[in-house]
């Protein structure tokens, strides 16, 4: 398949009617199908397994069934020919400093996003991480250098760096989306919201958890969603972004508003649980 004429980035912008999502059944791919789905666009929603959820209840959304490590040859023609991916599939975590991520899940996904690239894809928002930051501490912002030092962190920002290689090669529009710490319902049950939202279903007296002094970056997966989905439009869109809230706050302090928020009553046991070597004490992202 040849090739689609790459218009200028303003034409592209501005008639954007159909666009494909990965990892559209997952946590964050949830809540941006959902997001999508007010805007007046076509959804074409990608998925491994097709989950039960609420968004794959929705009208107007074609869900497709593709294995990323294995996708078919004419890919990018059975997804529809979309206008734009927004690429959230990534297989492995929260195990940050698993193999896995190098071995697996890097040769996977270039294979799959250049795939679609030498088939026409026109333009890509691909969802990377702050861990590429690596160690450095204070508020990040996309100017600084990148220092991955988990496996995971590491493999977003080999598979951007050989993206943007390819990007340029064929003139489409690639932005990079670097997460900062996003939560909300529907989780991975290890995360920090979903251990204290499970702690208060099961009547649990206290919750153990790190000494809640590090300074952190935190996003409700909603407002997550509608940043990434904004950047479909956006005229003025970065290479790359930080989709962050950009106000940093420390971990007790963020478990207290949940508590408050939520009315939730348990009592606290900071520095029960040993805080994670692969992070820094303190960075936010700046937006």
């Amino acid at each position: 398949m040849g090739r689609k004429v790459c218009c200028s980035d303003s034409s592209i912008r501005d008639n954007f009617v159909k666009i494909a999502v990965t990892g559209a059944s997952g946590f964050i791919g949830t809540y941006v199908i959902n997001e999508l789905y007010k805007r007046d666009v076509e959804i074409i929603a990608i998925s491994r397994t097709q989950r039960s959820s609420t968004s794959m209840k929705l009208k107007n959304v074609k869900w497709i069934k593709i294995d990323i490590s294995n996708p078919p040859q004419d890919c990018l023609n059975i997804i529809g020919n979309p206008d734009i991916l927004i690429h959230l599939a990534w297989e492995g975590l929260p195990n940050y400093s698993s193999n896995h991520h190098i071995d697996k899940e890097l040769p996977s996904h270039f294979n799959f996003l250049s795939s679609l690239i030498n088939q026409g894809l026109d333009s890509l928002i691909a969802v990377g991480t702050c861990f590429e930051y690596g160690m450095q501490s204070g508020g990040l912002s996309v100017n600084h250098r990148t220092f991955p030092d988990n496996e995971y962190a590491i493999a977003k920002d080999t598979l951007h760096n050989q993206i943007r290689k390819l990007s340029k090669l064929h003139q489409i529009k690639l932005i990079w989306a670097r997460l900062f710490y996003v939560y909300g319902v529907g989780q991975a049950e290890s995360s920090l919201y979903s251990s204290l939202r499970k702690a208060i279903e099961r009547g649990d007296k206290i919750f153990k958890m790190s000494s809640g002094k590090q300074i952190r970056d935190f996003l409700p997966v909603e407002d997550a969603a509608s940043a990434l989905v904004d950047l479909v439009f956006d005229k003025e869109a970065k290479d790359v972004v930080n989709i962050c809230s950009g106000r940093p706050i420390s971990v007790l302090e963020l478990v207290e508003k949940f508590l408050k928020d939520n009315d939730w009553k348990i009592e606290l046991a900071p520095g029960k649980i040993k805080y994670p070597d692969y992070e820094p004490h303190a960075f936010w992202g700046l937006k």
